[in-house]
């Protein structure tokens, strides 16, 4: 009786097991690679079990597909498997939005960016306000284009293009005087007008200065919004993002963003950076931090701040003069004790600041405002972060790990920037900036992402861009600095495990291990063994977010 009872229950066991085996997906047959979240060293896997979107185990085929005889089975072909990657800076509606505008990335010349704009306004008669995105001066013949550029082929309705770093606009007359903008109106604190001999607009306005044209054009309706966010997660799925920190998330952004989590179509997890330190996060901090929210889809526990503006229009704050004008050394938007202040804020409400600096002043003083709050309030445990970081003082270079602060850098914006980073910066400077080689070895945790739409929001072009330091072309030979270049599983790591962490993650993504989300894509060729050349150039074939499939090239 008793050996009956014994045989009846291990019976039992057994079928209890095989059933909810059957809830089970072992993908087999894969070229798997996951880092280790305990040391960061690379694995290798045949195979892996998924149950409720979580992987249960990675292993050999033989090893997987004996242990649940009874899951679903799916031949991964042979093809390449790698965690799901995660842009640490980006700004996920925007890059909506780039695709409903004016595009000039890329433009080679101001004729070809005024062919497109032209193009543009013609297909769009009745919009009252042309609206674009991407220029870069740096490219073209000249330095900066004019109003009169503009007036040539519009002068009937005001014109707003923002250039691809966002820190400058190019508008034309109308727009100038829809702004009240003249030779009396003086810089704003934290922006300039640049203005021709005689004292007038030309018709670039930066960072602060922006503000007054910005805040005319009509605001996109909320179906338009809806669009925006729909196009980009499309195609961030069709280049295998599964997450992204949103880099200044509004009200309306955030209360976007939990519909789609809500109704199932947010398909990439968002780590919501709220937009600056005042109304909004007044607003989206009342009831504190969002941790978790619909399966870890929506996270809210950071604030984006602006120190200053951007290198290529000489509007990064330098602790000395720019290299190419003499007199200019940047635009800082608010004083050490304000930046305190923020700080101060946000961290006593448990939130993560993460503060925009791109010039060795702007960071040093972040650096130091960062200090203040940790000496006052001791080490709360929120990961504060340098968004962009990109150039520091060495000296300052190991104060981030000191007062572990999370260098999240975009390695695209290296190769972008090194037409121009030199003239801006000389021969010296130079050597503190896109230093990710030395943020490491001095114990930093590289978050990495693409600022899109700044940049491409490929993470291949990024990982690219941080192993090579060259451009699509190979140039320069042999890289650009290449002694700050990074190996293939260091980049990998900065969009997997270092993003994670970065957004306090790394127990539930980043790497693909036993009890964490299923999130991985499915590639057409082999990240760490195809010349380094190649890499830009991977496909993603599937995007799997929590073990369900939300991207196929096939289909």
């Amino acid at each position: 009786m008793r050996v009956f009872v014994v045989i009846l229950a291990a019976a039992l066991v057994a079928a209890a097991a095989c059933n909810r085996a059957s809830d089970t997906l072992v993908i087999h047959n894969v070229n798997g690679y996951t880092l280790s979240s305990a040391d960061g060293s690379l694995l290798t896997f045949e195979a892996m079990a998924i149950r409720d979107g979580k992987i249960l185990e990675i292993g050999s085929d033989d090893g997987i597909v004996l242990a649940y005889p009874l899951a679903e089975k799916r031949d991964g072909e042979g093809r390449t498997v790698l965690p799901g990657l995660t842009d640490a800076h980006a700004h996920v509606v925007r890059l909506g939005e780039s695709l409903l505008m004016v595009n000039l990335m890329g433009t080679q010349s101001l004729d070809e960016a005024l062919e497109r704009i032209q193009s543009y306004a013609g297909q769009y008669p009745d919009l009252p306000w042309v609206v674009g995105r991407g220029w870069n001066q740096v490219l073209w013949e000249q330095d900066f284009p004019t109003a009169a550029d503009l007036d040539r082929i519009i002068p009937d309705r005001p014109v707003y293009l923002t250039r691809v770093d966002g820190h400058a606009a190019w508008v034309n007359t109308a727009a100038l005087q829809a702004g009240g903008i003249t030779a009396e109106t003086p810089d704003p604190t934290g922006g300039a007008i640049l203005r021709d001999q005689n004292g007038e607009a030309t018709g670039i306005l930066i960072d602060r200065a922006m503000y007054p044209v910005r805040s005319l054009i009509p605001e996109p309706t909320e179906d338009e919004q809806r669009l925006a966010l729909e196009l980009a997660l499309e195609e961030m799925r069709t280049v295998g993002l599964t997450g992204a920190h949103d880099a200044g998330t509004s009200v309306a952004h955030y209360r976007m963003y939990k519909e789609f989590a809500d109704n199932g179509t947010l398909t990439a997890r968002i780590y919501a950076m709220i937009s600056g330190s005042g109304e909004v996060f007044d607003e989206l901090a009342a009831d504190g931090p969002v941790i978790g929210y619909a399966d870890d889809l929506l996270h809210m526990r950071s604030v984006k701040i602006y120190s200053d503006g951007a290198l290529g229009s000489r509007g990064a704050a330098l602790l000395e003069d720019y290299s190419d004008d003499p007199g200019n050394r940047g635009l800082l938007f608010y004083t050490e004790d304000e930046f305190t202040s923020m700080i101060e804020k946000v961290s006593t409400r448990g939130f993560q600041a993460g503060v925009h600096a791109i010039g060795d002043r702007g960071n040093r003083i972040i650096l130091n405002a960062f200090e203040r709050v940790r000496d006052q309030y001791g080490d709360q445990g929120l990961r504060h972060r340098i968004e962009h970081s990109q150039v520091v003082s060495p000296p300052d270079i190991p104060r981030f790990a000191e007062l572990d602060i999370i260098p999240s850098m975009q390695p695209t914006h290296a190769t972008s920037d090194m037409n121009m980073a030199e003239d801006r910066l000389g021969l010296i400077r130079i050597l503190g900036a896109y230093a990710w080689r030395t943020f490491l070895d001095q114990g930093s945790v590289i978050a990495a992402g693409s600022d899109f739409p700044v940049e491409l929001s490929n993470p291949f072009h990024g990982l690219y861009s941080a192993v090579t330091r060259t451009d699509q072309r190979g140039n320069p030979e042999g890289g650009w600095y290449p002694r700050q270049s990074l190996t293939r599983e260091e980049a990998l790591h900065g969009f997997t495990i270092g993003a994670a962490y970065a957004g306090h993650l790394e127990h539930v993504t980043g790497t693909l291990e036993s009890g964490k989300w299923a999130d991985f894509i499915v590639l057409d060729r082999d990240y760490f063994t195809i010349p380094e050349s190649e890499i830009w150039q991977i496909q993603v074939l599937e995007t799997w977010v929590g073990g369900r499939k939300v991207f196929d090239r096939d289909e």
